[in-house]
């Protein structure tokens, strides 16, 4: 066993090396922390993320507010982000020469909004806490021994160390998740969680990039709804109503096969009946007008044609020619519309699981085995994942902090 504490991190993203640096400054010089990554790239997800921005983490610091961003891991995270949370996370990266901003929806970039301003502060940071990064080395196995932790690595290669911080991330291939299972850990089969839907329909063909404020889709047949804008695209649709309902319903569309009905409601400020009174009302006061051309509703143009026309109206005809029928048609489109998925796509070049390492396994104090002491967990090896704005990486964070705090104790 080496004489110096040595700790292992495996797994070179942004919880890994969040835990490393935590890990190694803690310890002062007092011993030694090496980061393992299996492949030839750090900080891959870190430098892709927000569109090449990184979208950092969320202007939200009220521990009871932000654990409701999480499908998965919120009432775990509940005493951690007492502990670390986006507050700490601004100041971690301020004192370390990275100031951070605020948009508008709450997501927080940093000022030069690049990737590589995270991406770097992490690798200076490493570097200057004596971290030692190596890539390009597989870890094949973990077991206990007498001297403490025996990790074998790709080339047959032993490492003796006093603990380890399994931080692989979300895909089971990356071993950190049979890492666990051999020390009798339960792992939750991962699956996909941020991620668009694929929709062939006329309704949605020739208008990709149309963007809708704000409106409310659901999973019919479920009690699974969520809100806010959406975006048309060329494969189906996207934007963060579509997200969070794939990630809270993660599991559910998995199980369905990514095959199912998603129902939209496009003007989700209003009742059916008012909605029915303002078109009829519409059918008197704008008799001659074309239906297709003149909506009372803040809906796109394009988008508005499409509904009208689903609805069994033609996009020429006058108002006062629209029956009762068709009118109770157009409202159902409007407030119930009905869409086939068949399919899913990655969400950009984000990729999030939900799935992992059983969360009542671990003790959340210290990101901590419940079954083998001395290995800790962080980020999404574990089973947590949250919707999109900043929430994954801000998990990330707080388990990588918690996690190399307790190591170096």
């Amino acid at each position: 066993m080496p004489s110096r504490r040595h700790i292992a991190v495996i797994g070179g993203g942004a919880a890994g090396f969040f835990a490393a640096i935590t890990c190694a400054e803690a310890l002062g010089g007092h011993g030694e922390v090496t980061l393992l990554e299996a492949t030839p790239h750090l900080l891959s997800k870190v430098k892709v993320s927000g569109g090449g921005r990184c979208n950092v983490t969320h202007a939200c610091f009220e521990p009871a507010e932000l654990v409701k961003r999480y499908p998965r891991g919120g009432r775990e995270l509940l005493g951690a982000f007492h502990r670390f949370q986006p507050r700490d996370t601004i100041a971690w990266f301020a004192a370390r020469g990275v100031a951070t901003k605020t948009e508008e929806d709450g997501r927080m970039f940093p000022i030069t909004d690049d990737s590589a301003t995270i991406a770097d502060c992490l690798l200076g940071a490493a570097r200057r806490a004596g971290v030692d990064i190596r890539v390009q080395t597989t870890v094949r196995s973990v077991e206990r021994t007498a001297l403490g932790l025996k990790l074998t690595l790709g080339a047959g290669e032993p490492l003796l160390c006093h603990r380890v911080i399994i931080a692989t991330g979300g895909n089971k291939a990356s071993g950190g998740m049979a890492i666990a299972e051999s020390f009798g850990h339960t792992i939750v089969p991962p699956v996909p969680s941020l991620f668009t839907f694929n929709i062939k329909d006329p309704r949605l063909a020739d208008i990709s990039g149309v963007s809708v404020e704000q409106v409310a889709a659901s999973l019919t047949g479920t009690k699974l709804r969520t809100d806010g804008p959406l975006l048309v695209t060329h494969w189906g649709l996207s934007g963060p109503a579509i997200l969070k309902l794939s990630a809270w319903g993660a599991r559910e569309f998995a199980d369905r096969g990514y095959r199912c009905e998603v129902a939209i409601n496009w003007v989700p400020g209003a009742k059916r009946e008012a909605i029915l009174a303002q078109l009829t009302h519409l059918r008197q006061a704008e008799a001659r007008k074309q239906v297709g051309t003149f909506s009372p509703l803040p809906l796109p143009q394009r988008l508005w044609e499409k509904l009208v026309v689903a609805a069994g109206i033609p996009a020429t005809t006058p108002w006062a020619h629209v029956t009762n029928a068709t009118l109770q048609a157009l409202v159902a489109q409007l407030v119930d519309g009905r869409f086939a998925v068949d399919g899913k796509s990655t969400f950009k070049d984000e990729f999030v699981t939900c799935g992992g390492v059983k969360l009542s396994e671990v003790d959340f104090k210290t990101m901590e085995s419940r079954l083998c002491p001395g290995i800790h967990f962080a980020g999404e090896v574990l089973d947590i994942d949250g919707v999109t704005g900043g929430f994954n990486f801000q998990n990330a964070w707080t388990t990588g902090y918690l996690a190399g705090t307790a190591a170096a104790k």
